[in-house]
């Protein structure tokens, strides 16, 4: 008998049984799998559902093809997609995957054996399957006693399986992250050894597994264990300089730690994850010995400079390369609130930030992991102060569409010239006035491009 939490998988009416049925009509077998079935165990649902068959993909392609839309993005893989409504399906032929030594890509071979598929899998609590038809579980490789135990162990020897897909180095600290579970210590033993072997998959699938790492519940034990294992070598290197930087002055103040705390304290956003995880990588590169302690001055800007080389490098998309180095640049910005802002200064930090400004003010906010419960209070009443001053300006002068009172073309008519580097740096100035003093009229602003033209000696068409 099935746990009582898989019975809406396979009730008469579910849509998995519903599926197993057609593959079972057509001579072939159907079986819940993987992470699918996993989640089921621990109680979470989800719409999108993963099954192993033994029907090849061609098979398969014409099984589900009147049942819903198809998706054949995988298929070289042995994966078809298949959406019915809201809820998404993939089934995948049996197979096994293996990397060659100098491979980027797997080799894919379909098999006929369940079993043998189940073990090729990365972890013995994905490597469970359903049969949604008989309603029975197969565990060959002890998933469920795993699952109770809340351990990440490999179905075969972990040496066999990192081998096969060196990506799985990197997934059990994922799971770690995610999960919460332990690392099985063989694991741990094997990935260790062949940390450098996850230099042959890809940037994109590095960046996808390290994403997910790094929004889990977690996150510290999945990135202790990424510096531990010598994975974060290969691809984040960073991570490794901060875990060996340490304040000789004062030992309390070890900068991976505080990092992972500054991680764990953000939502889990990969945006803000990202920065809180890069805030200090600076740190290493900036270090300097003075009387009676050590600084790291500028850490901020050669922070968000190899912060963006290193996303870069890692595929990220630009913009979440763009929006993270501004978070590591502007980290410590607020800080200065404390020797007191003018309006202008406000206005500045607010442009500056743009959208990320709620993001940064809560990166700011876990920065502060101070054991001083009066040091802690005082921060944070700064940047409640600054929010305030913020609001305050945002209402009285529309922040969010800080701009001068004339645009462009504007200018460009009244100065009689056209599009180049001259309307460029008038409107600069333009704005700046405007950060510096707040709104004024476009009487005014025309008297600001008279005397900018006589400054700069240039002289009307």
């Amino acid at each position: 008998m099935i746990p009582e939490r898989l019975a809406w998988l396979v009730a008469d009416d579910s849509a998995s049984s519903r599926l197993g049925a057609h593959f079972a009509g057509a001579g072939f077998e159907l079986f819940l799998v993987g992470g699918s079935l996993r989640d089921a165990l621990l109680g979470r649902t989800s719409d999108d559902l993963d099954f192993a068959t033994n029907a090849r993909p061609a098979d398969v392609k014409r099984i589900v093809d009147p049942l819903g839309s198809v998706f054949t993005m995988g298929e070289q893989y042995g994966t078809i997609g298949l959406q019915i409504a809201e809820q998404r399906f993939e089934i995948t032929t049996f197979r096994s995957e293996v990397y060659a030594d100098e491979s980027r890509k797997p080799k894919v071979i379909f098999g006929d054996d369940l079993e043998t598929d189940l073990s090729r899998r990365d972890f013995s609590i994905n490597a469970m399957a359903l049969d949604v038809a008989g309603g029975q579980i197969i565990d060959p490789f002890g998933g469920l006693v795993d699952l109770a135990r809340q351990e990440l162990r490999t179905p075969l020897e972990p040496e066999m399986a990192f081998s096969d897909d060196p990506l799985r180095m990197l997934r059990l600290y994922r799971f770690a992250a995610t999960l919460g579970f332990e690392c099985d210590p063989a694991a741990e033993r094997a990935a260790a050894g062949m940390a450098d072997r996850l230099a042959i998959v890809s940037a994109e699938r590095i960046r996808d597994e390290f994403s997910k790492l790094l929004v889990g519940e977690f996150p510290a034990r999945g990135l202790r264990g990424l510096v531990k294992s010598g994975l974060a070598a290969v691809f984040l290197p960073e991570l490794v300089a901060l875990s060996e930087q340490h304040d000789p002055f004062h030992r309390h103040k070890d900068v991976w730690e505080h990092t992972l705390a500054v991680v764990e304290k953000t939502d889990p956003l990969l945006r803000i994850r990202m920065a809180a995880l890069l805030h200090d990588i600076g740190k290493p590169d900036t270090r300097e010995f003075v009387k009676g302690g050590v600084t790291f001055h500028h850490h901020e800007v050669v922070g968000a400079r190899m912060a963006r080389r290193r996303l870069r490098e890692l595929r990220y998309p630009k913009t979440l390369v763009d929006e993270v180095g501004q978070l590591v640049f502007l980290h410590l910005r607020p800080h200065t609130f404390k020797m007191g802002w003018t309006d202008s200064a406000v206005r500045r930090y607010a442009r500056d930030a743009g959208e990320l400004l709620d993001d940064l003010n809560q990166l700011v906010r876990s920065d502060v992991t101070t054991a001083n419960p009066k040091r802690a209070a005082l921060i944070s009443r700064r940047i409640d102060e600054l929010e305030e001053r913020i609001a305050v300006l945002a209402e009285a002068e529309e922040l969010d569409k800080l701009r001068a009172p004339i645009d462009g073309n504007d200018v460009m008519k009244y100065v009689g010239i056209g599009p180049g580097k001259e309307v460029g740096m008038i409107m600069r100035m333009l704005l700046e006035y405007r950060i510096d003093h707040g709104p004024y009229d476009p009487d005014e602003a025309y008297a600001l491009v008279d005397a900018w033209m006589g400054e700069h000696g240039a002289n009307r068409p």
